[in-house]
């Protein structure tokens, strides 16, 4: 029976083979400069997409920075560099690279800190992305390569803290695993989404993802600590910013993840609690550990200076937002949007389902909000369409919506 261009399809077979190992075993890690060279001479030599993948340790340290960069090219192999050993100085590999496509799965998590190397991909292909497009609704690397490949790879050690040295040998062999068949996973794709009629869509997420801007610091990232919504005194939430900043120097200066130093848990506890002393703070379970009665002072001097601050020098109970207001607040303060929003919604999910698409692929849900709260002067098709394009949506999700988004731009709460 002919599948309907619009499914992805996947090989039936036997069970999936379990991958336990390498098919040509574990290399040694590069942790010198005569190997750096070496591998650099081997990948620069090789043919094809080179597969490209990073271990951090956010769980453990404070900082973002690869741990292990796990690279495969056909001809050279698998090649695993520790770019701590080689005090991050990578310039042999970063010409090695130059023009390679870069197949990656998940891509924008792991070039940030490639970055830092001073790895840039001159072309790139996103096997989670390519996946999502494809229309497969689970694209983790595991499930993917056993749908579509037949192999079910080792699991267990991805929040592992691989800033640990030696690394132990089972991590580094599930390190070289994830990059096994990567190129074989990016070939198949590419395949489905010819099939499907959506290769170049993909190819316009690629370079998007491939161009994009660093991520920008958040705008009060204190307000993220969890159970912070509990909070609306805004003393009580003078002494969460002062804590969670206090804990973020201390996290940052000893390079570990922020947790590990106080969990947000004890941050609210204590800004609920507003302990007048260090002995009504050490009372606290939490803090009645050795390490927090070590830093006891440091912890109550911030609540102190929360205590302190004038009324005029609080933060607000909200956060201060550069966009529209939470969708579930539109229809008191402005009914109309909320009747476009609800419209386009509609008109986006009937599309993404005709392209078995995930709607957030199909336009980014931000993007859309914004356009409904505040649409252009001008809202026929074409106009929406440049409106959409400026706000950063691709040629081909512009092609697929801007009428649909444009319809809707036109409903009334009336």
């Amino acid at each position: 029976m002919d599948v309907p261009a619009d499914e992805p399809t996947a090989p039936t077979g036997p069970d999936p083979v379990p991958l336990t190992e390498p098919a040509d075993g574990v290399p040694p890690v590069v942790a010198d400069p005569t190997a750096l060279r070496r591998a650099a001479t081997a990948l620069a030599g090789a043919k094809g997409p080179v597969a490209v993948d990073t271990e951090r340790a956010s769980g453990y340290r404070y900082s973002q920075r690869a741990y292990l960069v796990q690279l495969r090219r056909d001809g050279a192999g698998t090649v695993l560099v520790d770019p701590i050993a080689l005090g991050g100085r990578l310039d042999p590999l970063v010409e090695a690279l130059e023009g390679a496509e870069w197949v990656l799965h998940a891509a924008s998590q792991d070039l940030p800190c490639l970055a830092e190397l001073g790895l840039r991909p001159s072309a790139l292909f996103d096997t989670e992305l390519a996946g999502r497009l494809a229309g497969f609704e689970r694209v983790a690397l595991g499930t993917l390569v056993e749908r579509l490949l037949g192999f079910r790879l080792e699991k267990g050690h991805g929040a592992a803290d691989w800033s640990r040295r030696p690394l132990p040998a089972d991590w580094l062999n599930y390190a070289a695993l994830d990059v096994e068949l990567l190129v074989e996973l990016r070939d198949v794709l590419e395949a489905e989404l010819e099939r499907q009629g959506k290769l170049a869509w993909a190819l316009e997420e690629f370079e998007a993802v491939r161009t994009a801007p660093l991520p920008r610091p958040r705008t009060d990232p204190w307000r993220r600590t969890s159970g912070i919504h509990r909070v609306r005194n805004p003393r009580q939430l003078a002494a969460v910013r002062a804590l969670w900043e206090t804990r973020d120097s201390v996290a940052r200066e000893r390079d570990i993840a922020p947790g590990r130093v106080l969990p947000d848990s004890a941050l609210m506890e204590a800004a609920s609690r507003n302990p007048s002393d260090e002995a009504e703070l050490l009372a606290l379970p939490v803090f009645r550990g050795r390490a927090q009665r070590r830093m006891v002072g440091t912890w109550m001097n911030a609540l102190r200076r929360a205590g302190a601050l004038p009324k005029d020098e609080l933060p607000e109970p909200a956060a201060q937002h550069d966009g529209p207001p939470p969708p579930n607040r539109w229809s008191d303060k402005d009914p109309d949007a909320a009747a476009r929003l609800a419209a386009a919604r509609t008109a986006l999910n009937l599309i993404a389902e005709a392209h078995t698409l995930p709607v957030e692929n199909l336009l980014l849900p931000d993007l859309v909000r914004r356009t409904c709260w505040q649409p252009p002067a001008d809202t026929s098709p074409g106009a929406v369409a440049a409106a959409l394009r400026e706000g950063g949506a691709r040629p081909w999700q512009v092609e697929l919506t801007a009428d649909a988004v444009a319809k809707a731009l036109s409903v009334s709460a009336g």
